[in-house]
């Protein structure tokens, strides 16, 4: 046994001293014979600390709380207390006044601790704190424990532990170094209340006892009620749960409840199977008041490398009048998701998705995991499902990425549906100058396959005459002012190389001169199928393409800057020069990925305005502007951006129809373009404010205009876009469009947030979507409900359907989560 020195502590200074049967003795000689007699006597080693008096430093009635020493960790215990007693006729030892014992990672405080060697028996009294090493606190007034802490009993109990959960008991009895029963027990993960810490906490659960099996981490209650603010809301004869440390657990989870029209109303009760470490399954059967039981099932298993789950589903329905003449009108329905990911190393990935289904309105019907938002806490209705196979890597300054795509269609249109195998991008930014330029370069091939034409309407008469379908009684009126084709029949083939050089410098009087080149190429091999009205649009048959787009440019910047008292102020004028030849083969190649063509201020100095690769914009052309930065000293910016493209020579891009005719109406396809700005204000991280517009070259008529403010304070935000754009006839948009989107949150209290948004159409005068929600969310409780309304719109002459759904849930930490949602459907 070794005496462990501690150094000075400031405080008071109190004189500390130790007996033996009331007679005194030197501090030494008590030393030495507590030593050997604990050491005879076979019980646990005592490393003790000398009083502060003996070492002659001041000493302060309520030190610290010390952390365990290395030394605690070696089979000895070290003991630190004001006075120590020990009684040789009793063999008992005493620690009184702020006593502090570590032993194998755990410390124990108390006000005097006896130890009694003959029963082996640790009782402590006063102001307990027990702390192990786990990080659980024990308080208590008493508390009784075998030498090595494993067995024992504690009045006055309360229990704090690591992940911020607490118990509290009238007492406590520890067995077999196992087992804990708390008679008359309470157990939350809520904080005490700062203000009255006596007040009950916001949920808490009571039980006549309560059992705590720390092998298994289970903890059992009986005759248990849940209680919130103090007030009893449920009651439950017998209840178990894991223990706070469990992170996966073998067993019920909590119940949920949905509704749908097709299946009626559902309760699901899921289980959870912990396999192994490294793999785990939950069964979660719904059962259905209209079609029976639903089962579903799914698998997760992590491996060294990666990840992958598969999920089952399965119903034998009961009732199928209630899909007549419907997708799900058969007995048995079906689905398989699955999905993975793997790393081959620290910069390439590989994965998939998959879905698999009886029938596309399966995930509709049942509202199953693919028709949930994972980013949101409502339902939502997307258009597809995807099933893929891919393989990505990162590097410093390059990326690739290979992935073949798999579109399952909710909407029972999979015949007009591509199927992708596969689509290929890498693109890399050479880490060398060549001529002191920067080099980048990239790479795109695609491969794709669709069986049937898919044409839209954009007309009144073709929508209403379905002289766009594929079942219409004149297939040949599909033309390109009546229809636009937006997928063609056959097999597409484009691989695309393009490399870049740009360079910028500064002359003497400040301005900017960034010289750039250009080299694209692109082998096309086009196969089309001579579908009714397809050849109005493209030429059917095989069409072999080479298309070779060089192009060299300057831009031109010289920013002025101005600085006041106030602030600084930058105008920079900006003229950008671009020289190539014409597009080769415009409008009669398919376009699959460049269909999205918006002009505004924000890509006015792209290059190339068109969004994919299946069409390169050709011919001279100089875009011009002027873009004015105002930063002000207190904070705050200003920032215009005003500007116009012009056609120099050569065919423009933007004026050829296409299948879809992309670029009409968009503003480029004439000479001189539109005007475009954009405005941008914010006074204070509080607030912003930003209008965009794009307006007629002639007339100044908005053809395009967004404003949208933003501002966020403690306890609220909100927000309000307004849009107004003019009709595309050649597009679809037969008409002007007008609306706000609207949406705000406000922190009714310390933890209540109420949320909502809205969308309103000013053109016909109605809110077609509304979202409204309100959650309680603090360190222990979540309770959140959402209810959600929009319009869905299909072609033809079908009116709108509106949609409802309605979600709620609530979360008790450390116990359990719970949801319930409900949705229907009807004509408006």
């Amino acid at each position: 046994m070794t005496a462990v020195q501690r150094g000075p502590v400031s405080g008071s200074t109190s004189r500390t001293r130790m007996r033996a049967n009331g007679y005194g003795l030197s501090v030494r000689r008590i030393l030495l014979a507590l030593v050997a007699t604990v050491s005879l006597a076979g019980m646990m080693d005592f490393a003790v600390v000398a009083p502060a008096a003996a070492q002659s430093f001041t000493y302060n009635p309520l030190p610290p709380r010390p952390r365990p020493p290395k030394a605690a960790n070696d089979g000895q215990m070290l003991v630190q207390a004001t006075e120590v007693d020990y009684d040789y006729n009793n063999s008992r030892v005493s620690a009184v006044g702020n006593v502090q014992l570590f032993y194998n990672g755990t410390s124990v405080e108390a006000d005097r601790v006896i130890y009694d060697q003959k029963t082996k028996r640790l009782h402590a009294e006063g102001n307990i704190r027990m702390t192990d090493a786990d990080g659980k606190i024990t308080y208590a007034e008493m508390l009784d424990l075998s030498d090595d802490y494993r067995d024992g009993f504690v009045d006055s109990l309360r229990v704090d532990t690591e992940d911020q959960t607490r118990m509290a008991a009238t007492r406590a009895d520890r067995s077999s170094g196992n087992y804990t029963v708390f008679e008359n027990g309470v157990y939350t993960a809520c904080a005490p209340c700062r203000d009255d810490p006596k007040k009950p906490p916001l949920w808490q659960v009571k039980g006549a006892r309560i059992i705590h099996d720390q092998q298994e981490k289970m903890l059992y209650f009986e005759t248990a009620q849940l209680e919130f603010f103090g007030v009893p809301l449920a009651y439950m004869p017998y209840f178990s749960t894991p223990d706070p440390t469990v992170k996966r657990k073998t067993g019920f989870l909590m119940p949920g409840f949905t509704s749908n029209t097709p299946f009626g109303y559902g309760v699901e009760v899921p289980f959870y199977w912990a396999i192994a470490p490294d793999m785990d399954a939950t069964f979660n059967p719904r059962i259905t008041s209209r079609q029976g039981v639903l089962f579903q099932t799914e698998f997760r298993q992590r491996l060294l490398d990666g990840a992958y789950q598969v999920r089952v589903y399965g119903i034998d329905q009961l009732d199928r009048s209630a899909l007549a003449g419907q997708p799900g009108d058969r007995q048995f329905r079906g689905a398989v998701e699955t999905k993975g990911q793997f790393a081959l190393n620290d910069k390439w990935v590989w994965g998939w998705d998959g879905v698999l289904m009886s029938d596309y309105y399966f995930f509709s019907d049942y509202r199953l995991s693919a028709y949930r938002d994972p980013q949101a806490s409502f339902l939502y209705l997307p258009t597809e499902a995807i099933s893929q196979l891919y393989l990505t890597g990162v590097g410093n300054r390059s990326f690739f990425d290979a992935r073949t795509m798999y579109f399952l269609s909710f909407s029972g249109n999979q015949q007009q549906v591509p199927v992708v195998y596969p689509v290929i991008d890498y693109s890399n930014v050479l880490n060398y100058p060549i001529f002191g330029g920067e080099v980048s370069y990239k790479t795109n091939f695609v491969n794709l396959t669709r069986n049937d034409a898919a044409f839209d309407p954009i007309t009144t008469t073709a929508n209403t005459n379905g002289l766009c379908t594929m079942t219409s009684a004149d297939p040949l009126a599909r033309t390109p002012t009546q229809c636009l084709l937006r997928g063609f029949p056959g097999t597409y083939t484009r691989l695309s190389a393009e490399a870049r050089w740009r360079k910028s410098y500064t002359d003497p009087f400040g301005e900017i001169w960034t010289p750039f080149a250009i080299l694209r190429a692109d082998a096309i091999n086009s196969e089309v199928s001579n579908q009714p009205g397809v050849s109005n649009y493209l030429p059917v048959g095989d069409t072999q393409a080479f298309r070779l787009m060089p192009t060299v440019g300057l831009e031109y910047r010289y920013p002025f800057i101005n600085v006041q008292p106030w602030g600084s102020t930058t105008i920079e004028p900006i003229a950008q020069v671009i020289i190539r030849p014409n597009e080769t083969y415009a409008g009669r190649l398919p376009n699959e990925d460049a269909q999205s063509m918006v002009f505004d201020a924000s890509n006015l100095f792209n290059v190339d305005k068109f969004s994919g690769y299946d069409r390169v914009e050709g011919g001279g052309r100089a875009n011009v502007g002027v873009q004015s930065t105002t930063q002000f000293d207190r904070g705050g910016a200003v920032k215009v951006l005003f500007g116009q493209s012009y056609q120099l020579f050569g065919m423009n891009s933007f004026a050829v129809q296409d299948s879809i005719n992309t670029g009409i109406n968009s503003g480029l396809d004439k000479p001189r373009s539109d005007y475009v700005a954009s405005a941008s204000y914010s006074p204070n991280s509080t607030y912003t404010f930003s209008v965009r517009s794009r307006m007629d070259e002639q007339t100044w008529n908005v053809e395009r205009f967004e404003a949208e403010g933003r501002a966020n304070f403690n306890r609220w935000s909100v927000s309000m876009m307004y849009g107004n754009y003019a009709p595309q006839p050649e597009l679809g948009y037969l008409t002007r469009r007008e609306g706000i989107l609207t949406s705000g949150s406000l922190k009714v209290a310390a933890n209540w947030v109420v949320t909502g948004s809205a969308r309103w159409d000013l053109e016909a005068n109605k809110i077609n979507q509304y979202v409204l929600g309100a959650g309680y969310v603090d360190d222990c409780f979540v309770l959140a409900a959402n209810y959600v309304t929009s319009y869905s719109y299909s072609a033809g002459t079908a009116p709108p359907v509106l949609s409802h759904a309605f979600m709620f849930q609530i979360g008790l930490r450390t116990l359990a989560t719970s949801t319930g949602s409900s949705s229907s459907a009807g004509i408006q």
